[in-house]
């Protein structure tokens, strides 16, 4: 009987973190979860996982680790705009460059084959407005103003980084650049230049739910990235499978229409006695537009699409209402 791998996933508690580390729990892999938080109130034992609070930014915290026999390490830690109230360029700086020079460190340290990292979408974000699919290989060009700027940097100074103990050392990189990972959490709201927001697609739900009208803006045809949690989770594992190198993949699906978008919301979510209403508004603004070639990632590791944007609907309306994760991240009243 072959002994499970060891992975180690550092940011378990996070929106990302979390579900991987329940999905490669049941793949079969010996999983120990690391997370910021004091307790993740004993959601990790229930699945038979063993949680490790640490702060990524202190070399000596990565000592609670498992130091052997380690297969990969998953860094999915780290300061987002998306959950920064405020701004403070610190924490990108302290957690994304000095955390993933730590788990460097400590990956080359334990002898682990490789090291799965998050790519900020935004390091191209200057190819966006485009139907054309912006290819994996894309120069990484971080923004120099808005809310995502030190972020980006501190990105790609990360990823400069993996790259640099890829050459020196040999250790496998998978460098995944996210679009926006369609998952239910009970969260409704984000970040906006340091100001708290509710989610446009939550809002558009919501209204939905109660068979209130919804206005489609701009131009209904502008094509937006998706990836659904599932095909997410299907390329992690990929990545730890895959006998090469590795490189830099784009995680998407091919885009949807904002109008498909609405369209969906409203067959999922509306009751069909009462479905709202479509409102055209093509005077107001457009939604951003930008689609990902996701053709390497299919190549090299055999990635194969399998949601759809209404799939993934249902499947975020089934975690609605079954809450996998309230014993982790709390309930949507608790947000509210």
């Amino acid at each position: 009987m072959n002994t499970p791998k060891k992975t180690v996933v550092i940011g378990a508690t996070g929106t990302l973190g979390a579900p991987i580390s329940i999905h490669l729990k049941n793949a079969g892999y010996d999983v120990v979860a690391a997370g910021h938080r004091k307790s993740d109130n004993g959601f990790f034992a229930d699945h038979g996982i063993t949680y490790i609070s640490m702060d990524i930014s202190k070399k000596e915290d990565f000592n609670k680790l498992p130091q052997e026999d380690v297969y990969a390490v998953l860094n999915f830690a780290g300061a987002l705009p998306a959950s920064m109230e405020g701004y403070n360029a610190d924490l990108y700086i302290s957690s994304i460059i000095q955390g993933t020079l730590n788990v460097l460190e400590y990956t080359h340290k334990v002898k682990a084959d490789r090291i799965i990292f998050p790519q900020s979408l935004f390091d191209i974000s200057y190819k966006f407005g485009s139907k054309e699919p912006i290819s994996a290989d894309s120069r990484r060009i971080a923004p120099i103003e808005g809310d995502h700027a030190v972020y980006v940097i501190a990105k790609n100074a990360a990823v400069d980084l993996i790259e640099h103990y890829h050459a020196v050392y040999g250790l496998k990189r998978f460098i995944l650049r996210l679009s926006r990972v369609y998952l239910y959490h009970p969260n409704p709201y984000t970040f906006t230049d340091g100001k708290k927001v509710m989610i446009s697609d939550r809002y558009l739900i919501y209204r939905a739910i109660k068979g209130e009208d919804i206005e489609l803006w701009g131009d209904p045809d502008r094509l937006l990235e998706t990836c659904s949690v599932r095909d997410f989770l299907q390329i992690v594992e990929k990545s730890l499978t895959a006998d090469h190198d590795g490189g830099i993949y784009n995680i998407g699906s091919g885009g949807s229409t904002l109008r498909e978008r609405i369209e969906g919301i409203i067959k999922v979510f509306s009751p069909k006695d009462k479905p709202s209403r479509i409102i055209a508004c093509p005077e107001k603004r457009d939604a951003m537009q930008f689609v990902l070639d996701i053709s390497k990632t299919c190549q090299e590791l055999g990635y194969e699409p399998q949601d759809t944007w209404e799939s993934y609907l249902q499947m975020f309306k089934d975690d609605m209402e079954k809450q996998p994760f309230a014993k982790l991240w709390g309930k949507e009243e608790d947000y509210l």
